[in-house]
């Protein structure tokens, strides 16, 4: 691999030289870092990184190559990527292609050899700010300002971007149960759980209304992961009033708990530097045990409103810095996690998740049919 100089600039002003990897050119966004030892290919191509630079933190990147099997999306997401030491050659035979190939072929700028733990340690400190990336030009002045114009992730809505642009369906027609996804930018991993549990899923685009959903006649609606201020989606809270207005059983991940809090008045805020790695400690407040979870979120619900509000209930902590990590609505069929139960760093700590949310949808097709009985 041809060796060419490139450059990353801080919005704080700090400077970091490096050697240039993937695509050619210039890329912005908000800096961020995840701290995961494997799985760099789901994490690039997870779409609740759109808009975002990404620092690996583990040293050595890229030296299992790349493969479709590993995709979460059908394309790369992030911005740009950061890490220590790249390989060029992999050693994993069912790897397709370099990991440089992969990352030239999605248009993604990156750079290595720089010290990562000095720039974790200083976005740690600092916190999260948005970041330039140039292998096409190392002028200091010429890159500050570019990234002068480049916008806050705060207030940003980046769902629309990443959403399917058509519904689509995924799994067995014939399965059990019907699910309706609102596609804020989900995980194929997330997918393959529910068809692994009997559910038939319908994946709408993002701002698709809630009675266009419901003319499919869904046992339960799905809000997916995804990036963005979910404080600048209304259309996704007002839809999710309805969801929950009528008592249908919800689910919701990531982002998608961000939705439900501020559809029960539980407002949001940015994180210092947010949650982004495989080994998060999670506390289950319903029957006390502890779970090993991946996550991916720079935003919060704010625990203030919570404990002013009647409408949810903590169930899940983070053991490391207290914040909320999961809730359910109080007399509704709806919870949610703040993290992703898909993933496997427990290995499979969290999938229960999933079950539970088929038996809320097993109870209500049980009530709706002795309705319909008592009815006729």
């Amino acid at each position: 691999m041809e060796q060419k100089q490139a450059i990353l600039l801080l919005e704080d002003g700090s400077v970091f030289k490096g050697t240039a990897a993937g695509a050619i050119g210039t890329t912005t966004g908000e800096i961020c870092f995840n701290t995961g030892m494997t799985g760099y290919q789901e994490v690039f191509t997870d779409p609740s990184y759109f808009g975002q630079i990404l620092i690996m933190t583990n040293v050595h990147i890229g030296n299992y190559g790349a493969t479709p099997a590993e995709m979460e999306s059908t394309s790369a997401q992030i911005s740009g990527m950061i890490c220590r030491n790249f390989a060029n050659h992999y050693s994993r035979d069912l790897a397709s292609q370099s990991l440089n190939e992969f990352l030239e072929e999605q248009g993604v700028v990156s750079i290595y050899g720089l010290d990562t733990r000095a720039i974790v340690k200083h976005i740690r400190s600092k916190g999260a700010m948005n970041a330039i990336i140039s292998s096409e030009t190392l002028d200091i002045g010429i890159l500050s300002e570019k990234l002068k114009k480049v916008p806050s992730m705060a207030g940003l809505e980046l769902s629309s971007k990443v959403t399917t642009s058509e519904p689509y369906y995924f799994g067995n027609e014939n399965s059990s149960y019907k699910l309706a996804v609102v596609d804020l930018g989900i995980k194929k991993n997330i997918l393959r759980c529910f068809a692994e549990r009997d559910c038939y899923m319908k994946v709408f685009p993002a701002k698709t209304t809630f009675e266009t959903m419901q003319e499919w006649n869904p046992d339960g609606y799905f809000l997916s992961n995804g990036p963005g201020d979910p404080s600048s989606m209304s259309y996704a809270v007002d839809t999710t009033k309805e969801i929950l207005q009528a008592e249908i059983p919800l689910f919701g991940i990531c982002l998608g708990q961000q939705i439900l809090a501020l559809a029960n008045g539980i407002s949001t805020y940015k994180m210092h530097h947010g949650h982004r790695g495989l080994n998060h400690p999670v506390k289950n407040m319903i029957d006390g045990r502890s779970e090993i979870t991946s996550q991916n979120h720079g935003f919060e619900v704010n625990r203030d409103d919570i404990e002013k509000s009647d409408a949810v209930e903590v169930t899940h902590v983070n053991l490391n810095d207290g914040t909320i990590e999961g809730l359910r609505v109080v007399n509704k069929p709806a919870f949610s996690v703040q993290y992703h139960p898909e993933s496997s760093p427990g290995p499979h700590d969290s999938r229960y998740l999933f079950d539970k949310f088929i038996d809320m949808m097993e109870s209500s097709k049980k009530k709706t049919s002795s309705k319909s009985l008592i009815t006729h």
